[in-house]
């Protein structure tokens, strides 16, 4: 039996708060829910949040965290997107696209001029349909006790103002990644 759609389209409303809870309200319980434990990182929490509920649960969400970055020679800082996540009965229904672009107009009034996101290869496709631009250098990245790490995931940006563009240049993020 196929879950009916319903013909009225999403909202995407800030959220005061995202918690354990509310990632596996949308994800399941799971020990690594975005399939990147393999990784062995630490991650950022994510400060600002973005979600969309449908049937009073809350089925997508994205977050954004504002990063000092290094490109090249230059100190700047750009917003980290993350824990971007869409309940699995409801993929395929533009949720992502939804909530990303919710995000994103966030992030344009938040100063930096690009937004950066970290994923495994499959979902590059996906972020490509949104706009981002994967990342062709290394871009190193901050762990617990000072430890820095080569990021293992795909690095993609996108820019928050039309004239934007990123530099070249190697990239260290000044922190964990979110």
């Amino acid at each position: 039996m196929s879950e009916k759609r319903s013909s009225v389209a999403p909202i995407v409303a800030r959220l005061p708060q995202y918690t354990k809870a509310d990632q596996e309200e949308i994800l399941g319980n799971s020990d690594d829910p975005f399939g990147v434990a393999s990784t062995g990182l630490a991650w950022l929490p994510k400060e600002d949040h973005f979600g969309i509920r449908h049937e009073d649960r809350l089925v997508a969400h994205a977050g954004l965290l504002r990063l000092p970055v290094a490109i090249g020679d230059t100190a700047t800082e750009v917003v980290g997107v993350g824990g971007v996540a869409v309940a699995p009965r409801m993929q395929g229904r533009g949720l992502a696209r939804l909530v990303v672009a919710a995000a994103l107009e966030h992030a344009r009034t938040m100063g930096p001029e690009h937004a950066l996101l970290f994923c495994r290869p499959p979902l590059v496709p996906l972020y490509k349909r949104l706009g981002w631009h994967p990342l062709d250098d290394d871009v190193v990245v901050e762990q617990p006790e000072g430890r820095l790490v080569t990021m293992p995931l795909r690095t993609m940006v996108t820019p928050l103002r039309d004239e934007a563009r990123w530099p070249s240049g190697s990239v260290r993020l000044y922190s964990l990644p979110m």
